[in-house]
């Protein structure tokens, strides 16, 4: 039997299409559209709020901290800007105002005081005259701090809103990842190393959170902010905005060029974690072969080195944002340091106020804090795009055997009832190749009848397994049919068919779960007294009974505590409670003792009594007992007879037995 040998490297992928990869996350984020848009709606609250506080400091520069400014009717033009305004109708001012007459000049209702005289005045007198300038300065305290606690709840909602539902469709998109790889056929996994494959439905699956929690409403976020600054500075003075974004198309250019670099270094970078979780499982798994070879130190190197690639892969990816980022300081300092250029001469000039001048500087770091926020978030995208790629590689796999037609169907067309026994399995010329022109099985043909017990044999590569995998409907014939009871296999459905199939393999796998779960497989309805004739059926009742907890037993990881036998007696266990019609036997006496192959042989005995059993048999003496012996060599059928018709032949067969008895 060939397969595709060795570790795949994982496909290069093409040009990125974000867009396209986010059209297809939206599925996902369809059920939570109202929470989506409350979320929006709570950024788009708490932008306005971001937004009030620079215009606030305005007002309060403007008109409570700085003096007014004069006005047309100043009776000293030449002096615009210079001098704090009072109202003389209030007795207090009026008195203020008569004691430095030499500092104030009046007019018909209002004086006037030059701003460098007021620190003569003493501090009880300037509050008077500023009362109402300290009472808006007080309001706007109270503002602000309304704000912030406005802020902090919108923030909060909007925080645990993006929380909840960034949980859950990773819960949902973990779920559609773990049911598709379920699904897929078994040439898929033999291609497709467990790390890689775990990688995939773990850390790439966190790795899209930060996208679902924080990256899709900060950038609704950043883009309003943004938007809304543009707005209020064009507002301001549209002639010192238009300078200050000057500066946007360096950072614009900066940006895309640096996406191309951020989004390869994350490609690599998850190629490479996907191979360290491979080397990693395949040191725990076959950690015994490890240290009997002594290849610590070989394992340990080529450790090692993948480690050391995955430095390179992080180091180029914090590379390209330890320049990305000081570049976009860089551009936002020189836009500050333009608005203060032209800006400042406003204010000398006259033509802007000093408050305009600091809520422009307010606004303009602002205005690059979410441009450098959009580069952090898109460091996040970039690394979540990548993780997005891969598992839609995965996602958009299509190696499934092709859909069968509902048994219902099957009936109407073939006549073949649901609850039909499968009454016989036949191959008609079935080939099959792993590799394309490499067959391995050749012109397939025989049939079994209901009751009746095969043995296949043959030497190793014949396609032994091969056949027993057909059957099981794991791959699909290159050519030929499988049938079963007349209708051809890839026109059953499937679930049903394997329903009526038990598969005892040389090698049982058992689960981390209890004995009774690993025997059961699911079906609840095995009440306690079939559960005890299945016991005493497959021998498995004596060692059962010394375990601590019984049935209730937690095996650990492929049930490692047993022994070969009891494993091999639990996956017999596992058949009976199945009640199957057709059993495939891959040589499950393979590996152990006298003792225990007797109650195996027993066991076995009892599950293929009264039902169809195809055998795989490496051992001869297996063979024996079958009614009929398929040998095949090379993917052929060669003979085929009783153990006694094929001794008689002198045959192959005659030949293989005594090979084995030398």
């Amino acid at each position: 039997m060939h397969h595709d040998f060795g570790y795949f490297e994982e496909e290069s992928l093409g040009k990125p299409y974000d867009f396209k990869l986010l059209k297809r996350l939206y599925p996902f984020f369809r059920p939570y559209k109202l929470l989506l848009s409350c979320s929006v709606l709570l950024v788009v609250f708490i932008t306005l709020l971001d937004l009030s506080i620079p215009y606030i400091t305005r007002i309060a520069i403007d008109r409570y901290i700085v003096p007014k400014m004069n006005s047309a009717d100043n009776i000293s033009p030449e002096s615009k800007s210079r001098y704090l305004r009072v109202d003389i109708s209030e007795a207090e001012i009026r008195k203020i105002v008569s004691k430095y007459p030499d500092l104030f000049k009046t007019g018909r209702n209002f004086a006037e005081i030059p701003l460098n005289k007021l620190a003569t005045l003493e501090k009880k007198e300037l509050a008077v005259l500023r009362i109402e300038d300290l009472s808006g300065v007080s309001l706007i305290t109270t503002v602000f701090i309304f704000i912030i606690i406005a802020h902090f709840g919108f923030n909060f909602l909007q925080v645990m809103l993006m929380e909840y539902t960034g949980q859950m469709i990773m819960h949902e998109l973990r779920l559609r990842l773990f049911s598709h790889i379920q699904s897929l056929s078994v040439p898929f996994f033999s291609r497709n190393p467990v790390g890689r494959l775990v990688t995939r439905v773990t850390n790439d699956v966190q790795n899209m959170h930060e996208l679902f929690t924080s990256v899709i409403t900060f950038v609704f976020k950043d883009l309003f902010l943004l938007i809304g600054i543009a707005g209020v500075l064009l507002g301001f003075n549209w002639k010192l905005a238009l300078i200050s974004f000057a500066i946007l198309p360096f950072v614009l250019y900066t940006s895309i060029y640096f996406s191309g670099q951020a989004r390869e270094a994350f490609r690599d970078l998850r190629i490479k974690i996907a191979e360290i979780n491979t080397n990693l499982s395949e040191t725990i798994g076959g950690i015994k072969i490890i240290q009997l070879f002594r290849l610590e130190k070989e394992n340990y190197n080529n450790f090692k080195k993948l480690n050391h690639e995955n430095y390179l892969a992080g180091m180029r990816q914090i590379h390209v944002f330890a320049v990305f980022m000081p570049v976009i300081e860089i551009f936002g300092v020189v836009a500050i340091a333009i608005v203060i250029f032209y800006g400042g001469g406003s204010v000398i000039a006259g033509t802007i106020s000093l408050g305009t001048l600091v809520a422009f500087i307010s606004y303009m770091k602002m205005f690059f804090r979410p441009i450098r926020d959009i580069a952090e978030k898109y460091n996040i995208m970039q690394n979540a795009m990548a993780s997005a790629e891969r598992i839609f590689l995965i996602l958009d796999n299509s190696e499934k055997l092709p859909k069968s037609i509902p048994l219902m169907e099957s009936k109407l067309k073939f006549g073949l009832p649901i609850k039909d026994k499968i009454r016989e399995v036949a191959f008609e010329d079935v080939s099959f190749s792993y590799v394309d022109g490499e067959n391995v099985l050749k012109n397939i043909h025989f049939k079994i009848a209901m009751g009746e017990s095969v043995a296949i044999v043959g030497p190793t590569g014949s396609g032994k397994t091969t056949l027993v995998n057909l059957i099981m409907r794991f791959y699909k014939p290159t050519s030929g049919r499988v049938l079963f009871n007349g209708v051809p296999i890839d026109e059953i459905e499937i679930l049903s068919l394997r329903s009526k199939i038990a598969l005892v393999a040389q090698e049982p796998f058992l689960f981390t779960t209890s004995i009774r779960d690993n025997i059961a497989q699911g079906n609840r309805k095995i009440s306690e007294k079939r559960m005890e004739q299945i016991l005493a059926d497959s021998n498995c009742k004596t060692f059962i009974d010394k375990l601590p907890n019984g049935l209730e037993t937690t095996l650990s990881e492929g049930g490692g505590a047993l022994s070969s036998g009891e494993r091999q007696l639990i996956s017999i266990a596992r058949a009976f409670a199945r009640d199957p019609d057709l059993i495939l036997l891959d040589e499950a006496t393979s590996y152990i003792d006298s003792e225990t192959e007797r109650k195996i042989q027993e066991a076995l005995s009892n599950l293929t009594k009264n039902r169809t059993a195809i055998i795989v048999a490496h051992r001869l003496s297996t063979a024996r007992s079958a009614d009929r012996i398929i040998c095949l060599h090379r993917g052929r059928i060669i003979e085929t007879g009783t153990h006694d018709e094929l001794m008689q032949c002198r045959g192959f067969y005659y030949r293989l037995n005594q090979l084995q008895n030398l």
